[in-house]
């Protein structure tokens, strides 16, 4: 089981839209053996699309809508991938996948190189002390200054690096990289339209003929001093730096052609970690205890239409899965089976027998399960952290357009907020069947609409709603209707039977807390 243990790597690919995290997702999965074509994310219609994007409208978009986890062997490693979406809408399912990384791989394009949504994510990771390694794609197009990248790097995230490799030019004068640790230039002669694997040239720094030959002595001398400022400036390498989430190693390449991801992996999963330990609210969790214990992280419903399943995706935390074993499940304060245990390759999936700390494996949801669930053996009973649970920003009524298809709406609309994308409420007591949609990004209606209608067959009409804050009612005792609220402010449900305020503007909240004695409200605080 040790062994087993030892070998997993577990890591989340992290970037801004369009910087080419899917794409290089893809060309790990090519090298890894686990595809022999690698597909685009972007391209015509008869191209084959990128594995992880599965759900039709992000083959329809070209950008990651959910995240995909992809498991597969290479070089005595079995790799699980976490390929998270890109944009802001979406970052919340971003923010959970992490909980369930022991590292991240940050993807950055060379020409735009630190983005809004590069920075969100980066502090999420750095709170959770998770090593991060950065890939600068996109050499093969006009970049910024690699010195000034690097230093952006530094100052923005207030974190070390360590460049593995160094870019010998970019866009049409890209020349390839040169290997840091083996002193030498690795060419870039070959374009395989990005779907075959490409072999660079090897060639030592020091046979200034060959070197001349391959990249001109212009680009040699600006390479040789960019390397002597490097090893007398930059930071020392430091394994233990990298792991502490201090140090970030740096490779430079093209994920689109496969230009370096070849030397990105190797290098890779020599220097992440195994399945790290986890905390509980009362101990800490060794990846090697021999007694199962994992969490739910992201629950996913219609994977498969010819099936109409719920999955319940876990990541496990400690010990050996072994199907038809029975386990406990926290919340629901019962022994359960885990049916059907899937080993996932975004939308397809293999039963599995057993699996082991570090994995993430795919289980069949009946409707138990809750995101941050913890599921453990029976003798062992501990239940990890919350998974981040965030305010929605946005809201809109959702209601059905033939009036003849309640059950399949109410079947729809709960499912997929049981997924944890988008929050729904109602109005209690008004006879309205109209349902209120909370999202923390307004592309999540969107998707919303789609699903119901792919999905479940259902149109709807939706209209946007002005509210902008949220608050739990926190007092037990005030009936909420009752309450003295300015004439905008909404009283609601969600589908727990919670009671919240929906409120048009901060100064409505404070209304609320003056004139009514004894009502506590509480904001949602990321838990």
């Amino acid at each position: 089981m040790k062994q087993e243990i030892s070998r997993r790597r577990t890591f989340a690919i992290i970037s801004h839209p369009d910087a080419g995290k899917t794409t290089l997702t893809e060309k790990l999965l090519l090298y890894g053996g686990a595809i022999q074509l690698a597909g685009s994310v972007k391209g015509k219609a008869t191209a084959r699309h990128a594995v992880s994007d599965w759900m039709e409208l992000e083959k329809q978009r070209g950008i990651s809508i959910t995240s995909s986890v992809m498991q597969f062997e290479y070089d005595g490693y079995c790799i699980n991938i976490l390929d998270t979406p890109g944009h802001q809408d979406f970052s919340e399912d971003t923010y959970r996948t992490l909980m369930a990384a022991d590292s991240a791989v940050m993807v950055i394009d060379a020409a735009k190189g630190i983005e809004p949504q590069t920075r969100k994510l980066f502090k999420i990771c750095a709170m959770r002390h998770i090593p991060i390694f950065t890939f600068i794609n996109k050499l093969d197009r006009e970049a910024k200054n690699p010195l000034e990248l690097i230093e952006e790097l530094e100052r923005e995230f207030g974190i070390g690096t360590y460049p593995m490799n160094w870019p010998i030019g970019c866009g049409k004068d890209f020349k390839g990289v040169y290997d840091r640790e083996r002193k030498e230039i690795l060419a870039f002669t070959e374009f395989h339209r990005g779907q075959n694997r490409i072999k660079a040239i090897e060639c030592d720094i020091n046979d200034s003929e060959s070197v001349d030959e391959l990249i001109g002595p212009y680009l040699r001398k600006q390479l040789a001093d960019d390397i002597e400022l490097l090893d007398i400036a930059n930071y020392d390498f430091d394994l233990a730096q990298v792991r502490a989430g201090r140090l970030s190693p740096v490779f430079f390449g093209s994920a689109l052609t496969n230009f370096g991801v070849e030397q990105f992996l190797n290098s890779f999963l020599e220097m992440t970690t195994p399945p790290l330990a986890r905390e509980t609210a009362d101990e800490i969790i060794d990846p090697m205890d021999e007694r199962f214990s994992a969490f739910v992280f992201k629950i996913q419903a219609n994977m498969n239409k010819a099936h109409r399943d719920r999955i319940a995706f876990m990541r496990i935390c400690s010990g050996k899965f072994e199907r038809g074993e029975e386990y406990f499940h926290v919340q629901g304060g019962k022994a359960i089976k885990l049916a059907q245990p899937q080993q996932m390759m975004a939308q397809e999936r293999e039963i599995i027998e057993e699996a082991y700390a570090g994995d993430v494996i795919g289980v069949f949801d009946p409707g138990i399960f809750s995101i941050g669930d913890t599921v453990c053996a029976k003798d062992m009973k501990v239940r990890f952290e919350g998974i981040p649970t965030f305010a929605p920003e946005h809201f809109a009524s959702v209601e059905r357009i033939d009036t003849m298809k309640r059950k399949q709406f109410d079947k729809g609309i709960m499912q997929i907020a049981q997924e944890g994308a988008i929050q729904i409420f109602h109005q209690p007591n008004s006879g309205i069947e109209e349902v209120i949609v909370g999202v923390v990004g307004v592309l999540q209606f969107e998707v919303l609409e789609y699903r119901l209608k792919t999905e479940y067959g259902i149109d709807v009409r939706r209209r946007a709603l002005p509210f902008q804050e949220i608050r739990w009612i926190d007092s037990p005792d005030v009936d909420p209707t009752t309450l003295n609220l300015t004439s905008d402010t909404r009283w609601v449900q969600d589908f727990k039977g919670n009671n919240l305020l929906l409120f048009t503007a901060e100064w409505c909240v404070d209304w609320a807390l003056k004139k009514n004695e004894g009502l506590a409200l509480r904001e949602f605080n990321n838990n």
